[in-house]
């Protein structure tokens, strides 16, 4: 009685890609992708979705002017990664003292 349910299929970024090119060069429509991905047809238009507002979001935050090298971009990168990473510190860190000051006034 009850219907096997498909799979989930997770696609890499490559693939979205690819998908997204050929929809967007008119080669494949969008029924004719997702049957060749093995998805749903509402995960090829979240992909639509998704690739139109980052492309905007990208074009809309590009700034007129010298553009950064190859070097200042991976600067950044390295920079925001230490960020990241050092945030992460400070949140191990902080459940670490509330830990230890929480047990020091059990007893």
């Amino acid at each position: 009685m009850s219907e096997q349910r498909k799979t989930k299929r997770f696609l890499s970024g490559e693939q979205k890609y690819d998908l997204w090119v050929r929809m967007l060069t008119e080669q494949i429509t969008p029924s004719q992708a997702a049957a060749e991905a093995g998805v749903d047809r509402s995960t090829i238009s979240n992909l639509r979705k998704t690739a139109k507002d980052g492309a905007i979001a990208a074009l809309t935050a590009s700034k007129p002017g010298r553009r950064k090298s190859a070097k200042e971009v991976s600067e950044a990168a390295k920079l925001q990664a230490e960020i990241d990473r050092l945030g992460m510190v400070i949140i191990e860190q902080a459940v670490e003292l509330a830990l230890l000051r929480g047990k020091s006034s059990w007893g």
